[in-house]
């Protein structure tokens, strides 16, 4: 296949899924005529891309801890990536779900099963339990994108949703949901639909899906606005384990439950799930996290690689801790994240 110009391409989407309402005959026929003499080939890459991209609708399951921050129904965009009707998307949209659905792009509902979900990624896997009859989109590489490269965002919503933006940096990305990537996609400027979004690079493939809105997509302390994308390279390789078994072959790494925000230097505990680790070990709000063992953190990347690099999910984890005035000690025996949740996923 070979490239095309995205604004090629976005008009090719426009023009290929124009409404119904009457317009200027002449006028588009003259803009569809530029857009094929620039890239032949962008209506049909623009309706198999469109095709692709499905909307994902979702109620959790009574009493779901993921609703306390992410609401009881939740919406957003999944990827088909092949005949079998797998769908990837951002994991926290389906998580703890007690129904899924897609939407197709010519307004199809099916229903949908989570299959696979990977925590260390955020990948979420569906099925959907009907034939979708669309054409899947291709996986890329995420490595080969260079920065300054335009990509073209694709939320649910067909061409009206789609928009072009700019790779702004690739770097490491640590969540303070005990999260982290090694590699990251920034882009700018922002899609407002961001949860699941596909992104494509010019040779329409997919090479990421969204995951944030953020402010600092340049890096730390530069304002510029745009998303977070969660790079398909990291998908790749546990993919057939995700099919197959529902998460990745590796051992799960501990989890603790403690969300923190580093400022000035330090790691101020700003949440712990309500019953999971370390909230049963005495850890509160307002706390500020020292260190692991004998061993200073001050960075969310610090923290998680000591804690991850102890062992498994199930080890325990000394967490030292500035608490009312007082350092301590504090052991928290972590476990994995599938434990907390209220109802696993059916795979």
């Amino acid at each position: 296949m070979h490239r095309i110009h995205l604004a090629s391409l976005l008009a090719a989407l426009a023009l290929a899924f124009a409404p119904a309402a009457p317009v200027a005959a002449q006028g588009q026929d003259a803009n569809k005529a530029q857009a094929k003499e620039a890239a032949p080939d962008a209506d049909g890459y623009a309706r198999a891309m469109l095709s692709a991209v499905v909307r994902v609708k979702m109620k959790a399951i009574a009493g779901a801890r993921s609703s306390a921050n992410l609401g009881e129904r939740r919406e957003g965009t999944g990827v088909v990536i092949d005949r079998n009707g797998h769908i990837v998307t951002i994991g926290y949209i389906v998580i703890e779900a007690e129904s899924i659905e897609v939407v197709t792009h010519d307004n199809r509902t099916v229903p949908a099963t989570l299959i696979g979900y990977d925590h260390a990624t955020g990948f979420g896997l569906l099925r959907a339990t009907l034939p979708l009859n669309v054409a899947p989109m291709a996986l890329g590489r995420a490595a080969s994108l260079e920065v300054r490269e335009p990509v073209m965002i694709l939320p649910a919503g067909g061409r009206e949703a789609a928009s072009i933006a700019y790779v702004i940096s690739k770097r490491a990305f640590s969540g303070s949901w005990e999260y982290h990537l090694e590699s990251a996609i920034f882009t700018s400027p922002p899609t407002l639909q961001w949860a699941g979004a596909a992104l494509v690079n010019s040779d329409g493939k997919l090479v990421g899906i969204g995951s944030l809105l953020v402010r600092d997509t340049a890096g730390p302390g530069a304002s510029l606005p745009g998303n977070m994308f969660v790079p398909v390279d990291v998908l790749t390789p546990i993919l057939p384990d995700l099919i197959a078994k529902g998460r990745r072959a590796e051992p799960p790494r501990p989890w603790l439950g403690l969300a923190t925000e580093p400022v000035q230097g330090h790691l101020f505990v700003t949440r712990v799930s309500p019953d999971g680790p370390a909230d049963r070990a005495g850890i509160r709000a307002g706390d500020i996290v020292v260190g692991v063992g004998g061993d200073p953190v001050r960075t969310h990347e610090e923290l998680y690689r000591k804690m991850w690099g102890l062992g498994a999910a199930g080890v325990e984890v000394p967490v030292k801790l500035l608490q009312g005035g007082d350092v301590r000690e504090v052991k928290v025996r972590s476990i994995d994240r599938f434990e907390y949740f209220k109802e696993r996923p059916t795979y």
